[in-house]
Formats: C-alpha cells, sequence, structure tokens
C-alpha cells in the first residue's frame, strides 16, 4: 500500500443539508491532499442586508437555513439589540431559550435518527435502516416532531417562524397554550435517554484529535443563547472581541470561506465543543446519563459526537420541560428598540455550533454593514484534518468502504453547506 496512489471522489455528499464534493488523494497510507468543496452558490446575505431596517434582520437571515432558523433569528435580534443598547431578560429570555430548545431537538433529532445513525449500522439511508430498525426510525421522527411543535406553537410555523422580532416576540404565549406540550416533551426526554443507551452500543471509528474547542459559555446555564467565547486554549473573550481573534479566509476550491483562529489555526465548534467546555453547565440528570454512556471530558472522538447530540437532546428536553412549568407570562411580548446608530455583535449556539453576527446601524436603524460567520465554515479545517488523520484507516480499505467511512466522517459534524456559502468578496480571473 505504500507506493500506491488512489483517489476518492464523491461527487455528491448525502445525508447533508445542501450540495457539496469531496475529494481525497492518498499516496500509500498518507493524505497529500484532502477537499470538502460547495458549490451552492454564494447567496450573498451580508450584502442583502445593507440599506434595510434593523427590523428586518432577523426575518431575512433566518431565511438562510431551513434546518436552523431559530439560530439566525435569535444571533441577529442579540446583535442589533446590542447595537441599539437593549436588553432583553427576564420571562423574554425564557422564552428565546425555550423556543431554541426546540430547534435544538428538530435538528439533532433528524441528524441522529436519519442522517448519522445509518452510518454505524451499515445501512446507506434511513429507509434501509427502518427494515430492521423500524421502532426507532419512528422514535426519531415523533422526537424531531416534538421539537417542530414547540418551535410552530412559540414561532407561528416551524420552519422559517414569523413571531421573533427585535427586543422579543410579536405575541408571546400563554401557559394554557404552553401546558398541552408538557406530555410528549416528558415522552421525548423519556425517549431520547432510551435513545442515548441504545446507540452508546454501536461501534465507533477509532480517532482521537487535538481539537481546540470554541463555544460559548454561560456563568450559569449550558451555552444556547449568549455568553462569552471561550476555547480549550484558554481563550476567554466578549462576543465583541470576536473579530480581533478570528478571520475568514476564501480558498480556490469551494464558494465557503474558511474560519481559523488568529495565531493558531483550525477550530471546531458544535456539540463536541460544547460538550468540552461546558460538561459542569450540564443539568445533573444529563450529567448522570452522558457518564452512563460512556462519555467523559475531554471527548475527541468526533465520531462519538453522535452520542453528544443525543445528551444535548436530552438537556434542550428537560430545559424546556422546567421552563414551561416555570413559566410567567411576561407583561409585554417585546422591549422597546428605539433606532440609533452604533455597531452591535451578537453570537448563540446554532445545533451545528456557534453562530456570530455583526451589524453597524445610522440613526434611522438602517444597517450599513453586516457580518456573518456560520458554524459550518469554522469547522471546515478541522473537516478536512479529520479525514487527514483517517487516511491510514481510508487506505488499508477496499475504495466503497472507504468512501463511506469518509462520508460518514464528514457527517460526525452534521454540515450545514447551505449555510455556510457567505462569500464577502468575490474575485473572478479569466485568461
Amino acid at each position: 500500500m505504500k507506493n500506491k496512489t488512489r483517489t476518492i471522489d464523491v461527487n455528491y455528499l448525502t445525508r447533508v443539508e445542501g450540495e457539496a464534493s469531496l475529494t481525497v488523494r492518498l499516496e500509500g497510507d498518507k493524505a497529500t491532499d484532502v477537499r470538502l468543496a460547495i458549490f451552492e452558490p454564494p447567496r450573498f446575505f451580508e450584502a442583502l442586508l445593507r440599506g434595510r431596517s434593523y427590523l428586518e434582520a432577523p426575518d431575512i437571515t433566518s431565511r438562510i437555513c431551513g434546518i436552523c432558523p431559530v439560530a439566525y433569528l435569535m444571533s441577529a435580534c442579540l446583535a442589533v439589540e446590542d447595537a441599539l443598547g437593549v436588553t432583553v431578560d427576564g420571562p423574554l429570555r425564557a422564552l428565546r431559550r425555550l423556543l431554541y430548545c426546540g430547534e435544538w431537538i428538530e435538528s439533532h433529532g433528524l441528524h441522529v435518527f436519519l442522517l448519522h445513525a445509518p452510518d454505524f449500522l451499515g445501512y446507506p439511508d434511513a429507509l434501509s435502516m427502518a427494515k430492521q430498525h423500524g421502532e426507532w426510525v419512528q422514535r426519531g421522527l415523533r422526537i424531531k416532531k416534538a421539537g417542530n411543535t414547540l418551535v410552530a406553537l412559540m414561532g407561528g410555523r416551524s420552519i422559517h417562524p414569523i413571531n421573533v422580532r427585535v427586543g422579543g416576540f410579536y405575541k408571546a404565549p400563554t401557559r394554557a397554550e404552553l401546558e398541552p406540550l408538557l406530555p410528549e416533551l416528558r415522552w421525548g426526554r423519556d425517549a431520547t435517554a432510551e435513545s442515548l443507551e441504545w446507540m452508546a452500543r454501536f461501534p465507533f471509528p477509532a480517532l482521537e484529535r487535538a481539537y481546540e474547542f470554541v463555544s460559548l459559555r454561560h456563568p450559569s446555564e449550558y451555552p444556547i443563547v449568549g455568553g462569552r467565547v471561550v476555547s480549550s486554549e484558554g481563550l476567554d473573550i466578549d462576543v465583541r472581541e470576536w473579530d480581533a481573534h478570528f478571520v475568514e479566509e476564501q480558498v480556490p476550491y469551494t464558494h465557503a470561506l474558511h474560519a481559523r483562529r488568529v495565531g493558531r489555526g483550525a477550530y471546531l465548534c458544535g456539540p463536541l465543543a460544547r460538550f468540552n467546555l461546558n460538561f459542569d453547565r450540564l443539568l445533573p440528570s444529563v450529567q448522570e446519563a452522558a457518564r452512563r454512556a460512556g462519555l467523559s471530558v475531554p471527548c475527541r472522538n468526533p465520531f462519538r459526537a453522535l452520542l453528544v447530540r443525543l445528551v444535548e437532546m436530552l438537556q434542550a428536553f428537560t430545559d424546556a420541560i422546567r421552563l414551561i412549568e416555570e413559566y410567567v407570562e411576561p407583561t409585554v411580548p417585546h422591549v422597546d428598540t428605539p433606532p440609533r446608530a452604533g455597531t452591535g455583535y451578537g453570537a448563540t449556539e446554532a445545533p451545528r455550533g456557534l453562530l456570530y453576527h455583526r451589524y453597524t446601524l445610522d440613526a434611522d436603524g438602517a444597517i450599513l454593514d453586516a457580518r456573518i460567520v456560520p458554524p459550518t465554515s469554522q469547522n471546515q479545517r478541522s473537516i478536512e484534518d479529520d479525514l487527514r488523520e483517517l487516511a491510514p484507516q481510508l487506505a488499508s480499505r477496499a475504495h466503497a468502504e472507504a468512501t463511506r467511512l469518509a462520508e460518514q466522517a464528514i457527517r460526525n459534524h452534521d454540515p450545514c453547506i447551505s449555510c455556510a456559502t457567505h462569500f464577502l468578496t468575490l474575485k473572478v480571473e479569466r485568461t
């Protein structure tokens, strides 16, 4: 094998959101070139926002992704509110976390049961898996539906919610509207715990990576809405300092930007990063469930992110139940947000990882400049590095089997290809 040259070429990756391809060139048991190429066209959302009202930022950016629109709604709201000098707390902040829990449940549920579990069981897709494991596929669909129902009730609809606005919500739900969700959320909590025990017995490929993990960290809760930006290598900054520590760069073979930490290089955000940096912020019952599943900190095997997502789903279900049980209806659905000039910064934890927004407004509230950094563009370098580390395993396998392992390694990080296609500049060279 040492003198053999092989190329693993996947023209269209399956079971990820969006369109991308993969090329891995092997010289013996070493990877000489790894390219995760995103060829969805860039959609220029940052440019699209210029000149629009600050009130439009959440609704426009939520159209970036149909799987995690709440993430874009929340990050946009936080950034605009920061520019306006407005703070949303109390029951309205609790409602934001509740809405976000719904998105974590439906997004993680889709990924775990329908997109990634088939890899570990040797099936090409969830339909094939359902022939022998139908009860688990059905369970996953019901879990996902519970998350969608929560988002729909609070957001007005489950895809691209329309009830979120800068300062809060257009309409706050009543206790009478929320309480009927509790039986299904309690079922979902228990079903997720059982699924975690089942999937903990899956065969996980051997891979340990020395990632620099990056996520938000909140003083008292597992991070979803807000917090400081921290890393496993000692970074601890306010969100306002993001631009001094992280940069995005274009590479020639993809429509997506690649992010890196200044002076260090590739890093990883997402469930594995949150888990490693915030294990102590998980609820005690969730920590215990993670330990029973064989998870401990540090966890550096990206394939075990499947289990970490189930841990986060368990946290989201338990959080949602608590938030509804303790819910106090706000006196008003949103705080006032008069326009003013300024620059604001906001970050939340999308299911796939940290999502950063920055907006500069004029005195009338028109957006002069916008920057959006989605999780997938931050993770692309690390995804490619995973494949380089896997090169000896890829080289020792038959081509079809090596291709399946390479795709599985990409799905470890649940990349949102559509979210990642945001050019800041476009350079066309012709000869």
